[in-house]
C-alpha cells in the first residue's frame, strides 16, 4: 500500500487519520501508514480522541451505526474552497471532482482523504481576498477544525486579526440596475429548414445521425408561427420517444424565433430536477458562459432563492456555538460565489443541509409573505428581484409547471408575459393544474394567512416572520383610513390558527373560530373515514355535514367576514394613495405600493373568498365544475395538516383560460403524450383534453416521432407471478435478488412511501454484505437532485425512490440496468379520482393512467442506443390488456421469482471488475 503523503496541516502538525467505510467494512488510516479495523465501539473512542479526515460525516455515522463525532470532512472544507460547485457527496465523487482516479477499495480510499486534503488546502492557498482569510479566523475562533490549517494554508501569520467576521458577505455583492423595459417581440416565423439548420449547428460536427430529431424539430415551427385571432394559438402536442433527443430538438426552433423577434420563449418542466437537467443541455446550445448568462434564465418560485434579510438577521443574531456560525461561514462563501441564489436544485450543494443544519441553509429561503420588498435594505441586491429583472430580457426562460401557472393564475408577485411556452413532460399538466387552481380551507392555509397578516407569535424566527404592518406601516402612516382598515384587519385575523394550533387539536382543545370549525371537520373525517388505522390520509364526503360542522362553519363564515370588509378596504386605500400620488411618488414607493397592492388581492382576500364559497357549499350543493371533501393528512399515522378542500374536477378549464389562450404559441411534448393502448383518433383526442385544447376551443397540430431505440433487443420485461402481496419480508426478499443478479445499477419504484421504508430497512443490509450500497429517497437526507447524481456517479449503487424518480430522470448507461416496480400504479381510490372517474370514462380512465405511468417508468431503462436493461413488475395482478403501456416487440414473460432473477443475471452478464 502507498504511504501517505506527508500532509502538513498547522503549524507543522501532521495529518490525522482517515476514515473509512464501506459496504463490507472499515478502515482507520493514521498518517504514518497504520492502518486499523476498529469495531464501532473502538471506533467511536478512537474518532473522540483524535478528529479523524472522512467524507460527508453524517452518511458514515448512520452507516456505522454511532452517534456524530468530531471530524474533519472533506465536505466542508470543498464548501469552503469551492463555493457554488457541487460535488456528488460520496469518495468517488470527491475523487472525479478533483480529477483524481476513483478509488477501487478502502485503502485507497483513505489515502484519497489525504491527497483531497492536499489538493484543497493547496487551492485555498492560491485564492486571494480578505474575505476567506476573514472567514476562516472568525470559524477558527469558533472550533471549527478546518479553521486552522486554512489559515495556515491562507498565509496568516497571527499577528494582527482581522477587522471583519468575513460573514457580512451582502456588502460584497453588486447591486442590480433597472433598464427600460423591453420593446415587444417581433413577428417572424421560423421555418423547418431554419430550425433544423439550427439542430445541426448545435449539435455540431461528427454528432450521431438523428433523423428523427431534425423531424420532431421541424414539426414544432408551427407553434412559433403568428396568431391568426385572438384566443386562437397555435397549439403543437408532439409525442417523441425516447432517444429522440427531445430536449435540443424543441431548443433548436424555440432560440431561433427568440433571437429572429427579440422575445422570450418559456421552457417549462416538471420538476426542479428536471429544470437542471434542461439547464445543464442549454450549455451545447450557447457553451460560451457569457453569452448563456445574457440569454437563459432559471426561474423558480420565490421560496427556492436565498434571502438577503434572512441571512443578516441570522448573522446578527447567531450565537457564538460551532454549528451556528460553520453554517452561516459557508452560506457567505457560497452567496458570493453563486450564479442566482437558487438554493434548491441550482448551485447549492445539496448535500450541505445534512452536514451543518437546515435552519441555517436552506431556511434562510425565502418564505410566502415575508418580503417586504423595497423597504429590505438588500433590496438592490435581492437574488429574487436581480432575476426577475434577467428574465425580463432572456431569450429564453427555464421555469417550471407550478411557477407558469401560478404566474398566470395570479397568485405569483412575479408574473412575466408568457406568449411563447413549450411544456416539457407535459403529461403532468393535469397533475400541476390541479394543484395550482384547488383551494384548501385548511389548517396550515390558514395558519399561514394569519402569519403573512400577523407575522410570527413568538419564538426563535419572530424576526423573519414579519407581518403587514411592519411592511406597511411607513406606506399608511398619513392615511387615517387605511391605518385603520390595516388595524381592524390585524385584529380580524386573529381568528385564524395560531402557533401550535396541531398540538392543540391533538389534545382535544381548539382555540379560536377556525380551530373549533377544523376540530368539527376532524370529528367527522373521524366518524365517517374508512381503514383508519392504516396510518395513510382520512377523508370523508362533506354531504350530509354534521351539525356541528354547519355550526362551526357558521361562525367561521362570519369571521372572515370580518376580514374580508377591511382587507378590501385597505386595498382600495393603497390603489388610491398609489393613484394620488402618480407624480409624487419616487419608484421604491411605487413598486412597494404595486407589490402590496397584488399581494393583498391575492393572498388574503382571494382565499378569503374563496373558503367563504366553500363554506356555503356545506349547506347546499358543490358547483358542478367542483370536487369538495373533508379529510385529514398524515404521515406515517401523525396528523399533519386537516381541512376542507376544494379541485377542479377538470383542472384544464382555468388552464386554457389563463394559460392557453392569452398564448400566441405552445408546444405540449412528451414520451408520453397519448395512451398507448388508445386507438387512433380517441388516443390524441385524451391528449388534447390533457392539454386543454377542447377546453380552449383550439385546434391541435399532431405530431408524433417514434424511439429509435430496438426495445425487443435491448430490453426483456418480466411480471412475476409468486411474490406474496401485503409481505414486506417477501417483497424485500424479491428485491435482493435481482438488484444482485444485475449486480446493483438497479431503481427500485414503490407506489407507497411505506412500502418503500420498509424494503429498505431489509434490503440495504443484505446488499451491504455483497459490497453494493443502497439509496432511498424518503430515507437519506438528500435531496431527489443529489441521490439521482449520487446514483448516476455510482455505478453499482441503487436507489429506491417513488414519482419523483419514475418520471423525468435521465441515468445512461449502466448505472441503470434493472427497473423494479412493486405492484400496478393504480390510482389512489379516493374522493377526487371517485368525481374524475364518473366524468372521465370510469375503468378506462384508471387503466389510462396506469399505462402512462408503466411507460414513464420503462422510459427510464433505456437512455443510449447501447444500453440495455431488464424491467420487472412484482405484481401477478397487471392485467394483459395494460400491456400495451411497452414498447412494441418487446417481449413480455409471467414468470416466478427464480426465473427472473435467472434471465436477469444471463441477459446482463457478469458484473465488471470495479476499476
Amino acid at each position: 500500500m502507498s504511504e501517505p503523503q506527508e500532509l502538513s496541516l498547522v503549524g507543522g502538525s501532521t495529518a490525522p487519520p482517515a476514515l473509512v467505510a464501506g459496504p463490507r467494512g472499515i478502515l482507520w488510516l493514521t498518517a504514518d501508514g497504520e492502518t486499523l479495523t476498529p469495531g464501532r465501539m473502538e471506533l467511536a473512542a478512537l474518532a473522540r480522541r483524535t478528529p479523524p479526515l472522512v467524507c460527508h460525516r453524517p452518511s458514515l455515522c448512520r452507516r456505522l451505526g454511532i452517534e456524530p463525532f468530531p471530524a474533519l470532512d472533506l465536505l466542508e472544507l470543498w464548501a469552503f474552497v469551492r463555493p457554488a460547485r457541487p460535488v456528488v457527496p460520496t469518495l468517488g465523487g470527491l475523487a472525479a471532482g478533483l480529477g483524481r482516479p476513483r478509488p477501487a477499495d478502502l485503502e485507497a480510499a483513505a489515502l484519497l482523504l489525504f491527497e483531497a486534503t492536499g489538493d484543497l488546502l493547496a487551492e485555498a492557498g492560491q485564492q486571494e481576498g480578505r474575505q476567506g482569510l476573514a472567514l476562516a479566523f472568525t470559524l477558527a475562533r469558533a472550533g471549527w477544525l478546518w479553521g486552522p490549517p486554512l489559515l495556515s494554508a491562507l498565509g496568516f501569520d497571527g499577528r494582527e486579526a482581522p477587522r471583519t467576521r468575513g460573514l457580512e458577505a451582502w456588502e460584497r455583492l453588486a447591486r442590480w440596475e433597472d433598464a427600460a423595459p423591453p420593446p415587444p417581440a417581433g413577428q417572424q416565423p421560423v421555418t423547418p429548414a431554419e430550425a433544423r439548420q439550427r439542430l445541426a449547428e448545435t449539435l455540431g460536427p461528427g454528432a450521431e445521425d438523428r433523423p428523427q430529431q431534425a423531424d420532431f424539430a421541424s414539426a414544432l415551427c408551427q407553434a412559433f408561427e403568428p396568431r391568426a385571432a385572438q384566443d386562437q394559438p397555435h397549439l403543437v402536442l408532439a409525442e417523441a420517444g425516447t432517444g429522440v433527443g427531445k430536449t435540443l430538438g424543441y431548443l433548436a426552433p424555440a432560440s431561433l424565433w427568440a433571437e429572429k423577434n427579440q422575445g422570450t420563449v418559456f421552457l417549462s418542466t416538471y420538476t426542479r430536477n428536471l429544470q437542471q437537467q434542461l439547464d445543464q443541455e442549454l450549455d451545447r446550445l450557447y457553451p460560451d458562459p457569457g453569452e448563456k448568462s445574457a440569454k437563459v434564465v432559471v426561474r423558480k418560485g420565490r421560496e427556492n432563492y436565498l434571502c438577503l434579510l434572512n441571512y443578516a438577521d441570522a448573522v446578527g443574531t447567531a450565537m457564538t456555538r460551532p454549528g451556528e456560525l460553520l453554517a452561516l461561514g459557508l452560506m457567505a462563501r457560497w452567496l458570493l460565489a453563486t450564479r442566482d441564489g437558487d438554493m434548491v436544485g441550482g448551485d447549492f450543494p445539496g448535500w450541505l443541509p445534512d452536514l451543518v443544519g437546515r435552519e441555517r441553509t436552506l431556511g434562510l429561503t425565502d418564505r410566502r409573505g415575508e418580503c417586504i420588498y423595497a423597504a429590505c435594505p438588500h433590496y438592490g441586491k435581492c437574488f429574487i428581484e436581480r432575476s426577475q429583472r434577467k428574465a425580463r430580457r432572456a431569450r429564453l426562460v427555464v421555469a417550471n409547471h407550478a411557477l407558469v401557472l401560478a404566474q398566470a393564475a395570479g397568485a405569483n408577485d412575479d408574473a412575466l408575459p408568457t406568449t411563447r411556452l413549450v411544456f416539457d413532460e407535459g403529461h403532468h399538466l393535469f397533475e400541476a393544474a390541479d394543484s395550482a387552481f384547488a383551494q384548501h380551507l385548511s389548517g396550515r392555509e390558514t395558519a399561514e394567512l394569519r402569519r403573512w397578516i400577523l407575522g410570527s407569535d413568538g419564538g426563535r424566527n419572530a424576526t423573519r416572520l414579519r407581518g403587514l404592518q411592519r411592511r406597511l406601516e411607513d406606506l399608511v402612516l398619513d392615511d387615517a383610513p387605511a391605518a385603520a382598515a390595516l388595524e381592524d384587519l390585524l385584529l380580524a385575523a386573529r381568528a385564524l390558527p395560531g402557533e401550535g394550533w396541531r398540538a392543540r387539536l391533538d389534545e382535544g382543545r381548539p382555540q379560536g373560530t377556525a380551530e373549533i370549525f377544523l376540530e368539527a371537520v376532524r370529528q367527522q373525517v373521524l366518524a365517517r373515514a374508512d381503514r383508519i388505522e392504516d396510518g395513510y390520509d382520512l377523508e370523508c364526503d362533506t354531504q350530509p355535514p354534521a351539525a356541528p360542522v354547519l355550526q362551526a362553519a357558521a361562525r367561521l363564515d362570519t369571521a372572515l367576514g370580518l376580514m374580508q370588509k377591511p382587507a378590501a378596504e385597505l386595498l382600495g386605500r393603497l390603489t388610491a394613495i398609489l393613484d394620488e400620488g402618480a407624480e409624487t411618488l419616487d419608484p421604491d414607493q411605487r413598486r412597494r405600493l404595486e407589490g402590496a397592492i397584488r399581494s393583498l388581492q391575492r393572498r388574503a382576500l382571494d382565499p378569503v373568498l374563496g373558503w367563504r364559497a366553500m363554506l356555503a357549499s356545506l349547506s347546499g350543493d358543490t358547483p358542478p365544475a367542483f370536487v369538495d371533501w373533508m379529510a385529514v393528512e398524515r404521515v406515517e399515522g401523525r396528523a399533519v395538516d386537516l381541512g376542507l378542500y376544494r379541485h377542479w374536477l377538470d383542472p384544464l378549464e382555468p388552464f386554457a383560460e389563463v394559460v392557453v389562450k392569452p398564448a400566441h404559441g405552445l408546444v405540449v411534448t412528451s414520451a408520453t403524450l397519448t395512451d398507448a393502448g388508445g386507438e387512433g383518433e380517441q388516443d390524441w383526442e385524451r391528449a388534447e383534453r390533457r392539454a386543454g385544447a377542447p377546453q380552449a376551443h383550439v385546434q391541435a397540430v399532431r405530431a408524433r416521432v417514434p424511439s429509435p431505440f430496438d426495445y425487443a433487443g435491448q430490453t426483456r420485461l418480466f411480471v412475476v407471478t409468486d411474490v406474496a402481496k401485503g409481505r414486506i419480508d417477501a417483497l424485500a426478499s424479491a428485491y435482493r435478488a435481482l438488484f444482485l443478479a444485475a449486480g446493483g445499477g438497479a431503481l427500485g419504484l414503490f407506489t407507497s412511501i411505506a412500502r418503500l421504508r420498509g424494503v429498505q430497512r431489509q434490503l440495504a443490509p443484505a446488499l451491504a454484505a455483497e459490497g453494493l450500497d443502497l439509496y432511498a429517497q424518503h430515507v437519506d437526507p438528500f435531496d431527489t437532485s443529489t441521490l439521482v447524481e449520487i446514483f448516476r456517479a455510482e455505478t453499482d449503487a441503487s436507489l429506491l425512490g417513488t414519482d419523483a424518480v419514475r418520471d423525468g430522470v435521465d441515468v445512461p448507461g449502466r448505472s441503470l440496468r434493472l427497473v423494479v416496480f412493486d405492484r400496478v400504479p393504480w390510482p389512489r381510490p379516493d374522493i377526487r379520482h371517485r368525481a374524475r372517474r364518473a366524468v372521465f370514462g370510469g375503468k378506462d380512465y384508471d387503466e389510462e393512467t396506469v399505462r402512462r405511468r408503466l411507460r414513464q417508468a420503462f422510459g427510464r431503462l433505456i437512455r443510449r442506443s447501447d444500453d440495455q436493461g431488464v424491467f420487472v413488475v412484482l405484481d401477478a395482478g397487471l392485467p394483459t390488456r395494460l400491456l400495451t403501456a411497452f414498447p412494441a416487440g418487446v417481449p413480455v414473460k409471467r414468470v416466478g421469482l427464480a426465473e427472473a432473477v435467472a434471465e436477469t443475471r444471463a441477459f446482463l452478464g457478469p458484473r465488471p471488475p470495479m476499476a
